[in-house]
């Protein structure tokens, strides 16, 4: 069974952090590219940040380049976001899933930067 199983958001002060992760599970992990996306109340799901499966190679939002960093273990079929100086805008519920493939979207966690 397919599954995408996020975790690690939560409410958060301005300027501080939080560490999240995506589980896979159903499938071989290691052969594709991950991404982490966002959707904030009232907009489009947005991407966040890419990791490739072979060189590692990263790419990031401008709006999160600089303070976010993905990524990935292929031993535990787990894709992470390390997100630093969050900001009130960062307001979303995050979401993973592997890149230009989809599979079916988990429930997310839900990340709130609030003071």
């Amino acid at each position: 069974q397919v599954q995408l199983v996020e975790s690690g958001g939560g409410l958060v002060q301005p300027g501080g952090s939080l560490r999240l992760s995506c589980a896979a599970s159903g499938f071989t992990f290691s052969p594709y590219s991950w991404s982490w996306y966002r959707q904030a109340p009232g907009k489009e799901r947005e991407l966040v940040a890419t990791i490739t499966s072979t060189s590692g190679t990263v790419n990031y939002a401008d709006s999160v380049k600089g303070r976010f960093t993905i990524s990935r273990d292929n031993g535990k079929k787990t894709v992470y976001l390390q997100m630093n100086s969050l900001k009130p805008e960062d307001t979303a519920v995050y979401y993973c899933n592997r890149a230009g493939s989809w599979v079916s979207w988990g429930q997310g966690t839900q990340v709130t930067v609030s003071s």
